[in-house]
């Protein structure tokens, strides 16, 4: 079966242009062109629409999301990974949805809030099992108070602050800065000092040495994990970042 472009658009919530545009930068190549010059998509090209309308979701430009196409060519690994993300959104979602309707409720009948039930979805706590996993329960015991310890203000600016850092990162990797250029040892250095103020992590534990394997552990995290990657705008950001954290702790650790 096959799909035109006004089709496959209308059926995936996007426009003709977009598709086209698509096409023009080698995203999405149509299955076949007829001899009118109409562009025809086959499933294989639906397959590889919906891992890239998921990426853009996940708020990767263009090139990011070619870039990650390009190093996951099985489609089937590929979708089972953001099923498992979206399944986790979704729970999450769910969640707040629920929360906001009994705050909601209790609002409208003059009841006391419940404050335990109020905050159910929007914490960071759903990453417990994960943390624990990788770095211990002491890591997440000590994370977790230290973020549950600070007022509102303190979170915000905390907050802040890590998005300007991701931020910088991927305006220098789009630059084309190179790993161990002074922009990126400075941004590596702010990376670590980041790091280190983050209670629990082995980069908080002391010792050159603990904060030199912890970062590149971390750095190939960065790479491997499809949910870091995102946040320095694809695979090629993200190994921008390992390699710059690398090439910093050779240098000072």
């Amino acid at each position: 079966m096959e799909w035109s472009v006004q089709q496959l658009a209308k059926i995936a919530g996007t426009t003709s242009r977009t598709l086209r545009h698509y096409d023009s930068v080698g995203l999405l190549k149509p299955s076949r062109t007829g001899e009118n010059g109409y562009r025809y998509y086959g499933q294989v090209a639906l397959l590889r629409l919906q891992r890239i309308l998921l990426l853009r979701d996940l708020g990767l430009g263009l090139p990011a999301v070619a870039d990650v196409l390009a190093h996951e060519r099985q489609a089937e690994t590929a979708l089972a990974g953001h099923l498992e993300w979206l399944r986790h959104e979704q729970d999450r979602l769910a969640r707040q949805v629920a929360s906001v309707q009994r705050t909601l409720e209790a609002v409208k009948e003059g009841r006391d809030i419940m404050a335990e039930e109020m905050f159910d979805g929007f914490d960071h706590t759903r990453y417990k099992d994960e943390v624990e996993q990788r770095w211990g329960k002491d890591a997440y015991a000590q994370g977790n108070s230290w973020w549950r310890g600070m007022d509102a203000a303190e979170r915000e600016a905390w907050k802040q602050r890590s998005r300007q850092l991701v931020a910088d990162w991927t305006a220098a990797a789009e630059a084309g800065a190179a790993p161990d250029s002074p922009e990126a040892q400075d941004l590596a250095r702010r990376q670590v000092e980041w790091l280190t103020g983050i209670p629990g992590t082995p980069a908080a534990a002391g010792g050159t040495g603990n904060l030199k394997g912890y970062l590149a552990g971390l750095g190939e995290m960065y790479v491997a994990d499809p949910r870091f990657a995102a946040n320095y705008g694809g695979a090629a950001g993200a190994a921008f970042v390992r390699d710059a954290l690398l090439a910093y702790a050779h240098k000072h650790l």
